[in-house]
């Protein structure tokens, strides 16, 4: 079926520099060099994504734009394959672990250098040391609001975590510095955990414990929202507010590839910011982005049997399509006046038909309805996932709840606000989906606001939103890193204080029993059977309304090599090359 596209308004790329070339790439920036093993140099690659990023500030990375940008421009102890989402070394060499599983051993790569950049002498970046690993992760563990949404990271888990936060806050400076933390020598640093953990290596790879300068924290503050200094492959060359985000390749990267060619591969990354995919998609297929994340929901069966086939217009691309790391769902204030009710809760989880959403608002872009937990179904094999008691739609089921609730029919619930983000207009289909079934089965109104995901991310955390969208994207592969969401000690006792991962304010001390005896075991075996109990529990108050489990789609230009997709959206673009087009080449 052939599908007609919207006009297209030209987007020109607004590319600033802080270096010589204003328009932040050479004339010869986008030229394909031939490489040693058959790789090419050069070249820019151009992506989209529907949603502007909100802080590059490595200890409040919130949401996925964020992320994926970060990843570029910083890098942390550890850090993932691309491929099988393995832990690997990034600035640490190596690590060892001592007999008691509570003493980590950090050797760090010695020649590592921080972007050159004008909070340094001469504007040259200096070398990476251990005392700069001691300086973020101490930040880490400091009390500021308003910069310091991570120490979760650390929180019950490093030695000496907790105290310094606690005596850090209000601003005051401790008198001591964190127990857990011992730099050997300039290249090895030793962390000591207050017992066992299963997910310390991982955290050691998550955005919250990127390195940065320390001279770049002092100079700019919470200006590193956007002024970001690392050690990663690219650089920052410009930030358009809105519009565009352009890196540069970092010329003085470490890595060299096993031909002995200089890293990155790539001369820079270009990403723009458009909300409408179909726009993205005229965009794409006229060779302005490389990449397409997400398909316009009409045009997801064309694509498909096109791009298998071989055939039609989509029959050159390469589609990469997997079960992901994330689900959607909606989030209650759970100690809110109105979703404190678990009753009311339950009543409007049984009253949302799941299926109808994914198989007519999203045209089958997803992997699953979500029927069950929080943690997706199809992702990780030992994990049971669906033994986990969820919600399908159930009208007897809703109007008993709802009674149960205190109200004699759903017009008698007060009007509730849905808060969301746009995502290119995905989530106001689904909201809308959302809004017409609670009315036409419950009689209960619902009222979405769109706002951004920077407003959306603030308001969640500051609890200024009773009933609100959340797009959960795993950033390790761990059932833990979704039941994290849920971890009632992460609850601040004030209603209105920052309260991050958990924004439902979901508190139950059985599960936090279950999910900490998770964390200290010692094989996944053990852990994922504590995780699987805690889920259980969690899902049977419905502190959430899970819509579905999501499927990665992503268009690929024949030209992009060495970028295989994965289920948890890591990008690191460090050997990714493109090939001349077939044009180029003749």
């Amino acid at each position: 079926m052939k599908k007609s596209l919207l006009p297209l308004l030209l987007a020109v790329f607004v590319m600033g520099s802080c270096s010589n070339d204003k328009d932040g790439k050479s004339e010869n920036a986008e030229a394909l060099i031939e490489a040693k093993g058959g790789k090419y140099s050069g070249g820019i690659f151009k992506y989209n994504e529907s949603e502007f990023l909100k802080n590059l500030f490595p200890h409040n990375i919130t949401d996925a734009t964020s992320y994926r940008i970060a990843s570029q421009v910083y890098e942390g102890l550890l850090k993932f394959s691309q491929d099988s989402l393995q832990l690997t070394n990034g600035l640490a060499e190596s690590y060892t672990v001592d007999e008691t599983q509570t003493i980590y051993t950090f050797k760090l790569r010695k020649g590592v250098k921080f972007h050159d950049n004008a909070c340094f002498p001469e504007g040259k970046g200096r070398e990476f040391t251990a005392e700069d690993v001691k300086y973020c992760f101490s930040l880490l563990c400091t009390s500021n609001p308003q910069q310091n949404q991570g120490f979760s990271m650390f929180q019950g888990i490093l030695k000496g975590a907790d105290a310094y936060y606690e005596a850090s806050t209000g601003g005051k400076k401790p008198e001591f510095e964190v127990e857990g933390i011992k730099v050997i020598d300039p290249y090895t640093i030793e962390f000591t955990l207050l017992e066992p953990n299963s997910i310390f290596p991982y955290n050691l790879a998550r955005p919250f414990t990127f390195i940065f300068a320390k001279e770049a924290y002092e100079k700019y503050g919470q200006e590193m929202r956007v002024k970001a200094v690392g050690t990663g492959p690219f650089v920052i060359s410009s930030i358009d507010e809105g519009t565009s985000v352009n890196l540069l390749k970092n010329p003085n990267y470490y890595l060299k590839d096993e031909a002995g060619n200089q890293l990155p591969y790539l001369n820079g990354i270009a990403v723009k910011f458009l909300k409408d995919r179909k726009i993205e998609l005229i965009e794409f297929k006229k060779g302005n982005f490389h990449m397409m994340y997400r398909l316009p929901t009409d045009f997801i069966i064309d694509i498909e049997e096109q791009s298998v086939k071989k055939t039609g217009e989509y029959g050159m691309y390469e589609l990469q399509k997997n079960p992901e790391m994330a689900v959607h769902f909606l989030s209650f204030a759970n100690q809110g006046k109105m979703f404190s009710n678990i009753n009311l809760r339950k009543a409007i989880s049984f009253g949302i038909d799941r299926k109808m959403i994914l198989d007519k608002v999203l045209d089958g872009e997803g992997d699953a309805p979500g029927f069950w937990g929080i943690t997706p179904v199809n992702v990780f094999p030992q994990y049971d996932a669906k033994s986990i008691t969820g919600y399908t739609l159930n009208l007897d089921s809703a109007n008993y709840y709802l009674k149960k609730a205190g109200f004699k029919s759903g017009a008698d619930v007060p009007k509730i606000v849905l808060e969301l983000n746009s995502d290119g207009g995905r989530n106001e289909a689904v909201a809308s989906e959302v809004r017409t079934q609670l009315k036409n089965n419950l009689n209960i109104t619902i009222e979405t606001n769109v706002v951004t995901t920077a407003t959306l991310i603030d308001n969640m955390i500051g609890g200024k939103s009773d009933l609100f969208r959340v797009g959960w994207i795993a950033d390790y592969p761990s059932p833990e890193n979704f039941l994290w969401y849920l971890y009632g000690k992460n609850v601040p006792a004030g209603p209105s204080s920052s309260s991050y991962p958990n924004m439902a304010r979901y508190k139950n001390s059985k599960f936090d029993e279950l999910y900490e005896k998770g964390l200290k075991a010692q094989t996944d075996a053990d852990a994922y059977k504590y995780f699987l109990e805690a889920e259980k529990v969690a899902m049977y108050e419905a502190p959430i309304v899970v819509l579905w489990y999501d499927e990665a789609y992503r268009l690929m230009q024949p030209t992009v090599k060495n970028f295989p997709n994965n289920a948890m959206q890591y990008r690191d673009f460090t050997a990714v090359y493109l090939t001349p087009s077939k044009s180029e080449a003749k």
